[in-house]
């Protein structure tokens, strides 16, 4: 090959992704895509000190945690303590009593369907945030009989128990979980789950959803999709048709992407196997994010005749994500960048984004954007 063919060849340009991924394999992998990054710049730094977006997350899966049990949980940048009550229903607060500051996601009871601190025993109740039960006191000081501890709306839905998160803890939810029916069909798969640690913003990975040049020079694609997209007043979605190459030939396939705010996103493949991707999406702190996958196939697909073409699509899925991990890990959000005539409506979506900070100071206020070619 010649030295022209070789630089315009897109699978040999981004050295840093494909050599740091082409020896990856089997347990190596996954404990790569977990793996703590060492000596990463300060958020502030890479532009990533600008708060969460609002909207609902889904924190953990509906087994996490069984009726009568307590365990801890950080997200957002604050240590949680969530519980399931006798009645069945999941409760998150805050994690520290008001009393002397323990941590109540360790070693916290379950009375009834309050939140009994491991230290004195101060009962908490999971809607109101206030202290209903003192075992050992003749009173309840008046300060912690009224609202004294952040409470976190929760539901459950798809598998997942979801938190809706705002920076004002005083908004209530402003739309519902949307409801997937392939979860409650029988004739569907389970969840086959993968999971990542990506060191970056939850708006730069949905950034990356319109970022339409990058899947040529990333992930290698032999030309640049061309998607029909959707804008809502809280969710967003795009219609990708394509042509995929299987053993049988080359079939007609659609992707079709869709959100319903920063925390809830989800993807239906059809064509070479049809296969709905539930994405959980939660920041940990300004620069983390646990980010799951969990795809779900009909059954007669995955563990058909079809099979290897089922799972493969799944590992390929994967194998994209890991591609973008290697640069979200170390990318700076730009608030002013420049774009080109090639680019995708990046400018656009970072105005629609907008709607879900609380704030002017929210990274979708855009000032200055300048577009050259």
């Amino acid at each position: 090959m010649s030295d022209l063919a070789a630089g315009a060849d897109a699978r040999t340009a981004p050295v840093a992704v494909w050599k740091i991924l082409e020896k990856l394999r089997g347990q190596d992998l996954a404990d790569w895509r977990v793996a703590p990054l060492e000596g990463r710049p300060a958020p502030a730094e890479r532009g990533l000190d600008i708060g969460f977006p609002f909207g609902w997350y889904a924190v953990e899966q509906v087994d996490f945690v069984a009726v009568g049990q307590v365990k801890p949980m950080r997200y957002f940048a604050k240590d949680l303590a969530i519980w399931r009550g006798e009645d069945g229903q999941v409760r998150v607060t805050d994690a520290w009593c008001k009393h002397l500051g323990a941590h109540m996601g360790h070693g916290g009871k379950v009375h009834g369907n309050l939140l009994e601190c491991p230290f004195h025993a101060w009962r908490y109740d999971g809607e109101e945030g206030v202290v209903k039960e003192i075992p050992y006191a003749k009173a309840i000081p008046p300060q912690v009989k009224r609202k004294c501890l952040r409470t976190w709306p929760v539901t459950e839905a798809n598998g997942w128990i979801w938190v809706w998160y705002h920076p004002d803890q005083n908004v209530a939810p402003m739309w519902d979980v949307v409801e997937h029916e392939e979860y409650a069909d029988p004739e569907w798969t389970d969840y086959d789950m993968h999971e990542w640690t990506v060191y970056g913003s939850i708006q730069n990975m949905a950034e990356n959803g319109v970022d339409v040049a990058h899947f040529k020079y990333i992930h290698g694609t032999a030309d640049v999709p061309k998607a029909e997209l959707r804008w809502g007043e809280w969710g967003r979605g795009a219609d990708v048709k394509a042509q995929m190459g299987t053993p049988g030939g080359v079939v007609d396939g659609l992707i079709s992407y869709d959100t319903m705010g920063a925390g809830q996103s989800w993807v239906r493949f059809r064509g070479i196997s049809e296969t709905l991707l539930v994405a959980s999406l939660v920041p940990i702190e300004e620069d983390v994010l646990r980010v799951r996958y969990g795809f779900m196939q009909p059954k007669s697909q995955a563990n058909g005749p079809g099979a290897g073409l089922a799972k493969a699509l799944i590992r390929d899925i994967c194998k994209q994500l890991d591609q973008d991990k290697v640069i979200w890990d170390r990318m700076r959000y730009e608030p002013n960048p420049i774009i080109c005539d090639g680019d995708g409506p990046i400018p656009q979506f970072r105005q629609w984004y907008s709607r879900y900070y609380a704030s002017a100071e929210g990274a979708g206020d855009q000032p200055g954007l300048r577009a050259v070619g």
